[in-house]
């Protein structure tokens, strides 16, 4: 369980950093605010980190639980 913890924990940044990059860069091109932007992509990042992290963790856990079987 500690690699695949390790990577989860190594890429669910790296996915959470991608999605505000992308977010970001969208709504500074539509929208001249920079703070709106800022949140839209900080709200985008933290929204990825959560999902890829708990899909990682279930997903980890789920291959536990059949390794017993």
């Amino acid at each position: 369980m500690s690699i695949a913890l390790v990577l989860s924990l190594i890429f669910s940044p790296l996915a959470a950093m991608m999605a505000f990059l992308i977010t970001y860069d969208d709504y500074r091109r539509h929208f001249p605010e920079r703070g709106r932007a800022l949140r839209a992509g900080f709200e985008a990042a933290a929204l990825t980190f959560a999902v890829f992290l708990l899909l990682s963790v279930g997903a980890i856990l789920l291959m536990e639980r059949m390794a017993k079987w």
